[in-house]
């Protein structure tokens, strides 16, 4: 299989602000396992300064399931459609999968998209909230399920296995590859698109790439949510094959790009108070009060045209490869499968969000000659 090369994000022109004062905006102001039948258990949920979570496995995500943060997660789905020109998907999993499983779908908008594009698969959706629509195609379904515990499905029974935007609830990613690598058929695709948590700008001599300065207040509040990820043992550290420059705000002068801020600039207005609310108050131990004074600055900074921020996405996809019988891994540095014989599947070199210079390296063992005993970390084949 030929190695597909990261792309090289270009350097984007701002369009002239004509206005930016700090407070100025375009949209104007405002504040802002086991898997379990749909019953009265599931459904009850918690409330908490005034947002309402998940009662399944409380407290494994720190983000609302109310109809706010709803709206949100369906705001995203379109700015990653704009992002990725239309596709659902970057895998290469054919024209007829059979099986597909998307883990941590919230609202189902993924999973109902895909049921409509591949009529003859089977879509399965699972999250901790019931949030998902009645109504959905015939070939689709949800489930509660809470997929960092360990998975109930059968092995080598998906075609493609998709997780989008589960930072924040995954303890650790080498478990989760190696339950996903489990479930899937030979042959079959995992897909995982992350953003960072970082913001970026291309402003002044040092050109593209730079952390936003450190005085600002969307860089405090990234801080401060990494620092709340890595006291709950959920930090995130991107993997990605294929790099995006997700803008927020309308200041780039490209049509496209400007569509792609301007409804992500929607998206993080409607996200950030989610976001925050239930890691600073429960983790950093901050009052409800100094959250939104944060916030309001964040909302302040955000919406002012003359900051031309944004994140990076990252979109990592893999083959799992016919079974060979031989201990396997991924080694995600050497963008190749780690096995006593040759094997075409590629994967990506990941960058540490939090240490853009410094590589990551995951070997990622498939079996495991001398597993050690069962403990809440380690899930024994």
């Amino acid at each position: 299989m030929t190695e597909i090369q990261p792309d090289t994000p270009q350097i984007l022109q701002a369009d002239d602000p004509g206005w930016g004062s700090a407070g100025e905006s375009a949209y104007g102001s405002g504040a802002p396992s086991d898997t379990t039948s749909l019953v009265s258990e599931v459904r009850a949920y918690v409330y908490e300064n005034g947002r309402r979570y998940h009662a399944y496995s409380q407290g494994h995500y720190w983000a609302p399931n109310d109809g706010k943060q709803n709206e949100q997660l369906d705001i995203f789905h379109h700015v990653y459609s704009l992002v990725l020109d239309g596709n659902l998907h970057l895998a290469p999993i054919g024209d007829h999968p059979q099986n597909i499983l998307d883990i941590g779908t919230g609202t189902g908008i993924w999973a109902i998209d895909m049921a409509d594009t591949y009529p003859s698969a089977r879509i399965i959706g699972n999250d901790l909230s019931p949030i998902q629509p009645n109504w959905v195609p015939t070939n689709c379904q949800f489930e509660v399920d809470d997929f960092t515990k360990p998975w109930t499905y059968p092995r080598d029974s998906f075609d493609f296995i998709h997780a989008r935007g589960v930072y924040g609830s995954v303890g650790s990613w080498p478990i989760l590859l190696r339950e996903a690598y489990a479930r899937l058929k030979p042959g079959g695709w995992f897909e995982s698109v992350e953003t960072t948590v970082a913001y970026f700008h291309d402003d002044g001599p040092r050109g593209e790439g730079q952390l936003i300065p450190s005085d600002s207040p969307v860089y405090k509040w990234c801080q401060l949510g990494l620092e709340a990820g890595e006291r709950i043992g959920k930090p995130l550290d991107v993997a990605g094959k294929k790099e995006y420059k997700v803008l927020t705000g309308v200041w780039p002068k490209d049509s496209h790009m400007k569509d792609i801020g301007k409804y992500n600039l929607l998206n993080m207005l409607e996200a950030i108070e989610g976001f925050t609310i239930a890691l600073f108050t429960r983790v950093l131990g901050w009052s409800l009060m100094e959250t939104q004074v944060l916030l309001a600055q964040v909302r302040a900074e955000l919406t002012d045209k003359r900051n031309h921020f944004y994140f990076k996405m990252y979109v990592a996809y893999g083959q799992k490869p016919p079974v060979t019988g031989q201990e396997e891994g991924i080694d995600l540095r050497k963008r190749e499968m780690r096995n006593t014989i040759p094997c075409d599947m590629k994967t990506a070199r990941i960058p540490r969000s939090r240490y853009p210079r410094s590589p990551a390296l995951i070997v990622l063992p498939v079996t495991d000659p001398k597993p050690p005993p069962p403990t809440e970390s380690y899930i024994p084949y």
